[in-house]
């Protein structure tokens, strides 16, 4: 396990939150949290295995929230000083006292233990930022080398983060956390007979370390190799004929059908109207809550802060709170929400579950989503077998381009790669596939979930929320699943994407 870095333990955390919420104490705040975050990312690009573009940003800074009289303030700083961090603790109490006479809720928050010096680190082995920079670009270049020779051109990159914060707040709760993340990507183009078709790595982000482009969680050359020949079938695929069919489809697609229509629609905030940024409000409103048929009887649906490797991760949220997993969806019906400390009191929910988040020291903690990830069945069948259950129908594999609406209720899916089943065998690759549905048709249609060795923990870096707007990193695991009698489109034929 790694340790938290000594140079961002060198910084005056402790004095600076001290002088903070003292004098939020002294104004007479009814509470004050402080939080003192270095974020760190490096992207890199490169074009046919030649470097594109570096960047390298590196975010230090620190906020003060309040609630005093029943109303939030909030601002934020950049100097290391006490006296300075007084400061913010005083403009974050005048934004209070400002909005005081325009709030019509009193701000309240769900009791949370204390806890007092707790320390968490994510788990990887590979610091990125301490592997040079021209090797992970040699690394990029040598496996772009690999796929030129069998397509026009190719496209790489590789996202790394590594984000470190400290929180404290007048309640006595102090933490010091660190977590690494990266996303690698390699896009193969082939243009042929006036066709144009790309390939993409099915590696997911995840929460680990350099040593996952090495040999750790992903077999990124198996994968590298296969790639030219799925490109070569695709060229040659026919067009799907629109219509009624069985699905089974893989955890490299299925994983952001669960961030839209499941992630999103089970933020409290969104389904109490308090949200509508980005992805708009809910059909899953508070009234549902344990009543809604949400799908078909083997559909669980869990949040989880603690997952291991996942994007959402973390040992104590931007509130303090200790992060759990907990139920969303069990045996097909509505079973809770993603909540943070004021909407769990709000609605007599006890305690938060830990979703609140901020992407920055300069922003403001909201209810951000958890690792919400579809249960896999136990001794469940492979994806084989779940083929092997259909006489016509369709695998999909690998995510792309997706549409839904601002209640979370109508969507439309494409995909990587489509697969036609005949007879329970897979008959070659078909082309502008989009299956569409209502969320509770399709969930309500899924008639069998995989065993354990088909989940994979998928997800993004880039999940957007908020006004102004911030963005989370989160993953979603799933198993392969069956779901019967979906609409497929052409998407060509239909004018969609």
């Amino acid at each position: 396990m790694r340790q938290i870095d000594s140079d961002f333990l060198a910084l005056p955390l402790r004095q600076l939150a001290d002088a903070a919420l003292q004098r939020a104490r002294d104004l007479g705040a009814e509470h004050a949290d402080f939080r003192l975050e270095r974020v760190r990312a490096e992207t890199l690009r490169l074009y046919d295995a030649r470097l594109e573009g570096s960047i390298d940003a590196d975010d230090l800074g620190y906020a003060v929230r309040v609630v005093k009289n029943g109303t939030w303030g909030f601002a934020a700083g950049i100097e290391l000083t006490p006296e300075a961090a007084e400061k913010v603790a005083e403009q974050a109490v005048e934004v209070a006292v400002v909005a005081a006479p325009v709030n019509r809720e009193p701000i309240e928050l769900a009791p949370e233990p204390v806890h007092a010096d707790a320390t968490w680190v994510s788990a990887y082995e590979v610091d990125p930022f301490e592997v040079a920079l021209k090797d992970k670009v040699a690394l990029l270049a040598d496996w772009s080398g690999g796929l030129l020779g069998h397509a026009d051109h190719v496209q790489a990159s590789l996202m790394q983060v590594k984000e470190q914060k400290f929180y404290a707040d007048t309640a006595g709760t102090s933490t010091t956390q660190q977590r690494v993340r990266l996303h690698p990507v390699l896009n193969a183009i082939k243009i042929a007979d006036g066709r144009f078709e790309e390939m993409r790595t099915l590696a997911p982000p995840a929460g680990r370390g350099y040593e996952y482009l090495t040999g750790t969680g992903w077999d990124f050359p198996a994968e590298l190799a296969r790639i030219p020949g799925y490109l070569e079938e695709k060229l040659r695929a026919p067009s799907v004929e629109a219509g009624a069919y069985d699905l089974v489809i893989d955890p490299s697609n299925l994983w952001l059908t669960i961030h839209e229509s499941i992630g999103h629609a089970t933020e409290l905030d969104r389904a109490l109207g308090y949200e509508a940024a980005y992805a708009g409000t809910s059909f899953a409103t508070f009234d549902k809550l344990g009543e809604l048929v949400y799908g078909s009887p083997v559909m669980n649906v869990t949040g989880d802060r603690t997952a291991e490797h996942g994007l959402a991760t973390i040992g104590f949220d931007d509130e303090g709170v200790a992060t759990r997993r907990f139920d969303i969806v069990s045996g097909g019906i509505l079973a809770g929400y993603q909540l943070d400390r004021r909407m769990a009191l709000m609605k007599g929910l006890g305690r938060s579950n830990g979703c609140a988040f901020a992407d920055s020291p300069g922003h403001m903690p909201i209810q951000r989503m958890a690792n919400v990830s579809l249960q896999p069945a136990e001794n469940g069948p492979s994806t084989e077998e779940l083929i092997a259950g259909v006489e016509r129908g369709i695998y999909v594999v690998g995510d792309k381009s997706w549409s839904i609406d601002m209640q979370r209720y109508n969507f439309q899916f494409t995909g990587q790669r489509f697969y036609r089943i005949t007879g329970g065998r897979l008959d070659g690759q078909l082309r502008d596939v989009a299956y569409q549905a209502t969320t509770t048709d399709f969930w309500r249609s899924m008639e069998a979930v995989g065993g354990p060795q088909t989940y994979v923990l998928g997800g993004a870096f880039n999940c957007g929320k908020g006004q102004p707007g911030q963005v989370a990193p989160v993953s979603h695991g799933c198993p392969s699943a069956l779901f019967r009698g979906v609409r497929i489109l052409n998407t060509v034929q239909e004018g969609g994407k």
